[in-house]
């Protein structure tokens, strides 16, 4: 049994998939990021960061105690070498994956994140922040197009934690003030993830643990999420 730290984010998102892709059993552990629950001092044991996601398994491959890991990419590795799939085990097939997982870590997430921020969430539209991380966003889009135009995923031939991490990125592409069409290989591969089963299974949790979406944010939320020191 892995318990699973989580909310409806793109970075909660990784997990879960992989997750359901791998068919791992899994309990949800909703951390409600908008009241303040990643400053518990139970879930700060877990990541230290204040940061969702983070697992707990307690069946951990080298039949130890209970091990508990924080961080995205981090989390996409150990399962996928826990479960001896997504990810190859050896050779140069391996680092093309991880560089393209570390892409989204150091560029695309961050990158989108700044965009969603000050497009969606800033108080005050402040014009250069906006453009700024629009273009990055659109240049990362385009780097992510040129690759898919020469493989059909993005790690290669194979579906692995690469494609599972950037995925949830790019769902909420219009909010980046971006377009599928423009990018016809990126638009390819995007609807073909979508359709995954466990893609699908994975994104109905929002159903259940977080119906209302995203919705407006209140001044609450805003402390516990760009305030807290």
């Amino acid at each position: 049994m892995i318990d699973l730290y989580y909310w409806t984010t793109p970075n909660g998102h990784k997990i879960s998939i992989m997750l359901e892709e791998a068919k791992l059993l899994y309990r949800v552990k909703p951390i409600n990021i908008g009241r303040g629950e990643q400053f518990d001092p139970e879930f700060l044991t877990i990541s230290p960061n204040n940061r969702i996601p983070a697992i707990v398994d307690h069946a951990p491959k080298d039949g130890g105690q209970p091990l508990a890991l924080f961080e995205s990419g981090a989390i996409l590795e150990y399962l996928a070498d826990k479960c001896g799939q997504f990810l190859p085990s050896e050779g140069r097939e391996r680092y093309v994956v991880l560089q393209w997982l570390h892409w989204q870590m150091g560029g695309l997430g961050p990158m989108a994140g700044q965009n969603h921020h000050f497009c969606q969430y800033a108080p005050q539209k402040i014009e250069y922040a906006i453009e700024r991380y629009v273009r990055e966003t659109h240049r990362l889009y385009s780097v992510l197009d040129q690759r898919l135009s020469q493989q059909h995923y993005v790690g290669g031939d194979c579906y692995s934690i690469a494609d599972m991490a950037i995925y949830p990125w790019i769902v909420p592409w219009d909010k980046q003030r971006q377009t599928l069409e423009e990018f016809s290989d990126l638009e390819r591969w995007f609807n073909e993830v979508a359709q995954r089963p466990a893609v699908r299974k994975a994104y109905s949790l929002i159903e259940d643990v977080n119906p209302q979406g995203g919705g407006e944010m209140d001044e609450q939320a805003r402390k516990y999420l760009f305030g807290n020191r």
